[in-house]
């Protein structure tokens, strides 16, 4: 292996991206992806630590040291291996996981300097994986216990991944007619695209995971009948549903969730515009309450789709926007408006019941709440309309109650979400289990693996025990 890099001696290796002014025209990915020569100096930067706390940030459990260490020396397949052994979907999470705050952040090199670009490492291998070798079949002996996983996002599908390489017999049921999740159709194509999350679930029924698609648990499908079918069962079922602000005009043409409206985008096509028209409505003027990754996301697909005026409505400031800075930066250059310190205060409409505006409240920051974010105030008088004719809330979601409802054994918390065992995932109801956004709320790509893969270490050891 080559000798580490001294602490410094190498920058971090900035990722080419498109211009904005090309990007923002179509849907293709947004940066362009490390070149071998860039992969192995990045490589070089990490001091392949005694005590890796780079680790301790990912909910996977990634060996880090040891695919970068395989990187820098050019083993770039063998990297890919050593990835996959804990996680299933490294094109995915090298693209979307908040890196910043999990692995890079508790990098030892970036104490002084920039960290290692773990995320960016992780998309090259499994780019390079995919572009230059077949995947080797799985070869494992079937201990004849099924397993039916409901819901097949990023929690499902590691959750399957992990228990078809115990030898289980598994089953994982999709509601909508594409598999994958929130990676498919919550996460627009320019981050995302649509055939690396595809080639990670051919992967997965190479395996031997069987998917079955528009199959709704607690409706098409009795969920006591599935208990009674399976040996076990995972709840994957994700956090759908919706928040809204409940202001005066949310009822109008025009208004979405930011869910149905990337839903729109990514399972009706419209991703392909302008290459191939879309039946989704294009607006003109838009804008988008919130300041998260969804709302970043919403109004960068609102920009490709042709507006000509994209807003962000925050009620705070810059510094206080919870998106990556990686998104809220591209969101700027690609030419998405924000109007921070503006409430919502009502979605305007006119005589036919369409969107003309939206009306805000001017903020100014007060004194620190006790979670040290300073308090939005009104300042008195003054009202602020923005025009346009398509808003679109993006302030949260929460999981659907669905399965919940119809089954009172199971124990859901005042958030909505499924009270879980803390080692293991299962729920109060005897060998059923749950993770991802369904059983701690909208979060990342990376937590809900990680719930996962917990679920299924929970499912081997209460199945292993029969």
């Amino acid at each position: 292996m080559p000798p580490r890099s001294k602490l410094g001696e190498i920058p971090r290796q900035d990722m080419p991206t498109r211009s904005a002014e090309e990007r923002r025209m179509d849907f293709k990915e947004v940066p362009l992806g490390y070149t071998e020569e860039q992969a192995l100096k990045e490589a070089l930067r990490c001091l392949d630590c005694k005590v890796p706390h780079c680790m301790e940030g990912c909910p996977a459990k990634v060996k880090i040291p040891e695919f970068i260490g395989l990187v820098a020396d050019g083993k770039f397949l063998e990297a890919a291996k050593k990835i996959k052994e804990t996680n299933a979907l490294p094109a995915a999470c090298g693209r979307v996981c908040p890196q910043e705050t999990q692995c890079e952040e508790r990098c030892v090199v970036g104490k002084k300097f920039e960290p290692v670009a773990i995320g960016k490492l992780e998309m090259f291998v499994a780019d390079y994986e995919r572009k230059n070798s077949e995947h080797e079949d799985l070869k494992v002996e079937q201990n004849g216990k099924k397993v039916c996983v409901i819901g097949a996002g990023p929690a499902g599908l590691a959750c399957a991944g992990d228990l078809i390489k115990l030898g289980y017999d598994v089953i994982v049921l999709e509601a909508l007619h594409t598999i994958g999740g929130v990676l498919m159709y919550g996460i627009p194509e320019f981050r995302l695209p649509k055939e690396l999350v595809a080639h990670e679930v051919e992967n997965l029924k190479r395996d031997g995971v069987k998917f079955k698609i528009n199959e709704v648990a607690g409706i098409s499908i009795d969920f006591g009948e599935l208990r009674k079918e399976y040996d076990a069962v995972f709840l994957g079922t994700g956090a759908g549903l919706p928040l809204f602000l409940n202001v005066p005009g949310e009822h109008l043409c025009g208004v979405y969730s930011a869910n149905e409206y990337l839903t729109r985008v990514n399972l009706m096509g419209a991703y392909k515009f302008p290459e191939v028209d879309t039946p989704v409505i294009r607006h003109k003027k838009v804008a988008v309450l919130g300041g998260g990754n969804v709302a970043m996301d919403a109004c960068r697909t609102a920009v490709r789709l042709g507006a000509e005026k994209v807003y962000i409505v925050y009620r705070r400031t810059e510094k206080e926007l919870p998106a990556r800075l990686e998104e809220i930066h591209h969101a700027m250059e690609e030419g998405v408006e924000f109007r921070f310190l503006r409430a919502p205060l009502e979605v305007v409409g006119d005589e036919n019941d369409n969107v003309v505006a939206i009306r805000t409240q001017v903020m100014e920051l007060g004194e620190p709440d006790e979670d040290g974010r300073r308090k939005p105030i009104a300042v008195e008088g003054k009202i602020e309309d923005i025009e346009v004719d398509a808003v679109i809330i993006a302030i949260g979601t929460t999981p659907n109650p669905l399965i919940a409802r119809k089954v009172p054994e199971l124990k859901i918390s005042k958030k909505g979400t499924y009270v879980i065992d803390e080692e293991t995932g299962e729920t109060s109801m005897d060998g059923v289990f749950a993770g991802g956004d369904a059983a701690r709320g909208a979060a990342t790509v990376i937590l809900a693996i990680g719930d996962g893969k917990r679920a299924a270490y929970g499912i081997d050891k209460y199945l292993s025990a029969k």
